[in-house]
């Protein structure tokens, strides 16, 4: 009697489990393995793949503006780590416990709520030749008026990098303060008790404190900032010749502008396990400082 009530659960568990396993497979699984098999192929979008071995791997790998990809794809990792991430912290650190900090800190989330491509666009008219920002400069007899932002490499993948972190720097605040505000205070009201104050107060206290908030922001960093498309699309395409290109561009450019769905699928896949393994090496990293870490450092007089 009690296999079979068991059994009857295990089928009705499966019968609510079963709809949403197979949208999962359908959406998530199935285009993986079909993407890991064009990538093995040679094919325009027409017709059947032909399968051509690691062509597209040894085609990918010897094609210098993969190669420009992949170095612009690091550049940004670095430069959305220390802008919105350092910048987010710092806004939440300052704001944290005044009063109205709440309203302090909306200016810094409306930028949040708009899309890449949209913020993309406004950059695109402050930074482009003779925009907003050449004009301001030579209105009042500055330094830079000439300068081309969005067509000399790396300048362009630095403005692009500081128009995403003016984006992202507010949901880090947030995040941030949703970190601030879990700690406890009686660790902090001993250490300034102790005489802690300022910045040995943050490296001693406060900052082992927020390792849990840190892990998620720099997390979600690290995966967004692989996966950067709509900003660098929006503002420069790419270019000029490709110099400004991140793995999702390239992945973009050779799947649907270069009819080449082969080299896509092989820089898709490329990107796909960089990203995995930046995040699984980071996220175990972080779990075991964690683990070994234990209490955050005693404070001394």
């Amino acid at each position: 009697m009690k296999d079979r009530s068991s059994t009857n659960y295990q089928r009705s568990a499966w019968a609510f489990m079963g709809p949403g396993v197979a949208v999962v497979v359908l959406v998530l699984y199935l285009p993986v393995v079909y993407t890991v098999y064009l990538s093995f192929t040679e094919y325009g979008g027409l017709g059947s793949p032909v399968f051509a071995g690691g062509q597209n791997y040894v085609t990918m790998f010897a094609d210098p503006a993969f190669l420009g990809s992949v170095v612009n794809t690091g550049i940004w990792v670095v430069g959305t780590l220390v802008i919105p991430v350092g910048f987010g912290l710092f806004i939440a650190y300052l704001s944290f416990g005044l009063r109205g900090a709440g309203i302090l800190r909306i200016p810094f989330l409306i930028p949040y709520a708009l899309s890449g491509v949209a913020v993309g666009v406004v950059f695109s008219f402050v930074l482009q030749n003779g925009g907003a920002l050449s004009q301001a400069l030579a209105f009042f007899h500055l330094p830079g008026a000439d300068t081309r932002w969005l067509a000399e490499a790396p300048l362009n993948t630095i403005v692009m990098i500081i128009a995403a972190s003016w984006q992202g720097i507010g949901v880090n605040a947030l995040l941030f303060t949703v970190g601030l505000q879990s700690i406890p205070k009686e660790p902090l009201e001993a250490a300034r008790i102790d005489g802690a104050s300022g910045i040995r107060l943050f490296t001693s206290m406060i900052w082992p404190l927020l390792r849990p908030s840190t892990t998620i922001v720099v997390g979600l960093s690290i995966v967004n900032s692989l996966k950067t498309f709509d900003i660098v699309q929006a503002m420069t395409q790419g270019g000029p010749n490709r110099v400004s290109e991140t793995l999702g561009v390239t992945m973009y450019k050779d799947t649907f502008v270069n009819s080449d769905y082969g080299l896509g699928s092989a820089v898709a896949v490329f990107l796909s396990v960089i990203t995995i393994a930046a995040s699984v090496i980071y996220l175990r990293r972080q779990l075991t400082i964690g683990t070994g870490s234990g209490t955050p450092a005693q404070v001394t007089k």
